[in-house]
């Protein structure tokens, strides 16, 4: 008897636990997003999740002088900074030398920094860095990944656990995309243009590595996919878990336990650098046209005004003749000429940089008269291929989910760089020129767009939002602070004093900003 009733009290107390795990986990997902993310650490690039938003910190809204609490020179690079408890990790390249560093919050008294194993040799943009990965963090170590290496894994204080060279992949630009861990894995997505042996199929893969070790724990093959500038995330909705990449053309979705491919839309641009984001009933992706236009039915106009200076002889026409340095095609009017986001990447070699002028010259000389009129680039440039999308999927499906899973689709507002941020059901994007858009999460309608005058030219850095504010920054140096809302309402902005292209970091009562030379930490008096 008594063994019988012990076994029956030991099922009850089964059952029970059942419950209760049952119930905690039901309060879980019922738990929004925002009220699961408020203890999470910023330990990887964009924060929580990629989410941008640090829910339930306060960093200063007024940025400036006065609530800066330090300022520290750092080496160049354009890796955002991640945060762990005390610290700040950066990568940086110097010299041809590629480091990490590391740096303490509250005095902002660089800790340490370790060089990599080589000297930086992958080949980029002009406009690019070879330490333009941002660092994944978490209780024990700092992950960075190098093009010219590959995976570095450091304790905090500096010390190495294990190192994982990685050949580098063939890239138009460089490579940007950053670690992100899930569970017990460090996950890199490396899109290549290289191919296959004895195919015409992309070499690209996805691998996951283990955290503690470093070594290989899956890896699937992206054989449609070429390189790419975007960093995944890890999507938790209803129906469990994704591995979403963005990347050439396609939205993806892995088992990030496996690596086993789930479903995947199209419709993207080649080019695609933004990082999705979600929240449990979607996640949303975004890409430009391939040159950086955010509208569907953009206007040719200012792109024909900014290549005016190379018309010498003030006929209204731009002749082959004229074509000569700096000029190329124009992708980013706002900035100037010779800068080197402003258009089309021209070879240094003189035969190539004159092949590549004649190519240019026949994508609108239709009269064969070698020359483009007004005319013939505006009809020209609309009829460019393509067309930039903001998507919204849903989860549960399989295979091409493109026709079945996807809620709304947008094709105006789109950034090129930055990343979209979600926060209470609007997708914010700021564009080049400081345009902010506000979208409906729910059905894609446009709920503002506004042009942010302090922030007129280029925009990389991805927005970050807290405590009901957006902050922005334009590659220029100005810091703009908009409320979060239905409606538009700038409350601030702040001149940096130098460049910044990089994504800040958000902790309880800090904003973190990576600028040029330096690393500065604006903090809300306690």
């Amino acid at each position: 008897m008594k063994c019988g009733a012990q076994e029956s009290k030991t099922t009850m107390i089964k059952r029970q636990t059942q419950l209760l795990i049952q119930l905690f986990t039901f309060i879980a997902f019922l738990i929004p997003p925002t009220m699961a993310e408020q203890s999470a650490e910023w330990n990887r690039f964009r924060g929580p999740h990629g989410s941008g938003f640090a829910a339930g910190c306060q960093p200063p809204v007024r940025v400036g002088k006065n609530c800066e609490a330090w300022r520290v020179p750092v080496p160049q690079g354009l890796s955002s900074p991640v945060l762990s408890q005390s610290r700040i990790f950066l990568t940086a390249t110097n010299s041809g030398e590629l480091m990490t560093l590391a740096f303490d919050k509250k005095s902002g008294r660089e800790l340490w920094r370790r060089a990599a194993p080589v000297k930086a040799s992958e080949k980029v943009h002009q406009a690019g860095s070879q330490a333009a990965s941002s660092a994944l963090v978490d209780e024990q170590s700092v992950i960075v990944y190098f093009g010219s290496y590959g995976l570095l894994c450091y304790d905090h204080d500096g010390n190495e656990l294990w190192n994982k060279e990685i050949p580098t992949p063939k890239t138009l630009y460089g490579m940007a995309t950053s670690p992100i861990g899930f569970e017990k894995l460090v996950i890199m997505v490396l899109d290549d243009d290289r191919n296959l042996p004895d195919s015409k199929l992309s070499c690209s893969k996805v691998v996951a590595f283990d955290k503690e070790t470093g070594k290989e724990v899956w890896k699937t093959v992206r054989p449609f996919s070429r390189s790419g500038w975007s960093t995944p995330i890890i999507w938790n909705h209803k129906d469990g878990a994704d591995l979403v990449v963005l990347g050439d053309g396609r939205l993806n979705a892995y088992d990030p336990s496996t690596g086993e491919g789930k479903w995947f839309a199209t419709g993207f641009s080649r080019e695609t650098i933004a990082v999705p984001i979600a929240n449990r009933d979607h996640v949303f992706a975004s890409s430009s046209r391939r040159g950086g236009d955010g509208d569907e039915d953009t206007n040719p106009k200012p792109f024909w005004d900014s290549i005016l200076p190379f018309d010498e002889n003030k006929n209204g026409r731009i002749e082959r003749s004229e074509m000569k340095p700096p000029f190329t095609f124009p992708f980013r009017p706002e900035l100037p000429l010779g800068h080197p986001g402003f258009g089309l990447p021209m070879p240094d070699n003189p035969k190539k940089r004159e092949e590549r002028v004649d190519w240019i010259l026949s994508w609108f000389d239709k009269d064969k008269d070698r020359a483009w009129s007004e005319e013939e680039f505006i009809k020209g440039f609309k009829n460019k291929p393509g067309k930039p999308l903001l998507m919204a999927v849903r989860p549960g499906g399989s295979g091409d989910v493109t026709g079945t899973h996807s809620t709304w689709s947008a094709n105006k507002n789109i950034p090129e760089i930055p990343s979209p941020l979600l926060h209470e059901d609007i997708i914010y994007l700021i564009r080049a020129g400081g345009v902010l858009a506000a979208t409906n999460a729910n059905d894609g309608k446009l709920i503002y767009r506004n042009r942010i005058s302090s922030l007129g030219g280029q925009c990389t850095a991805s927005p970050v939002g807290a405590n009901g504010h957006l902050y922005l920054i334009a590659s220029h140096g100005v810091i703009s602070v908009v409320a979060t809302g239905k409606e538009f309402k700038e409350i601030h902005s702040y001149d940096l004093g130098e460049e910044s292209e990089t994504t800040p970091a958000i902790d309880q009562n800090s904003l973190y900003v990576r600028t040029q030379k330096h690393l500065i930490a604006f903090r809300k008096s306690e």
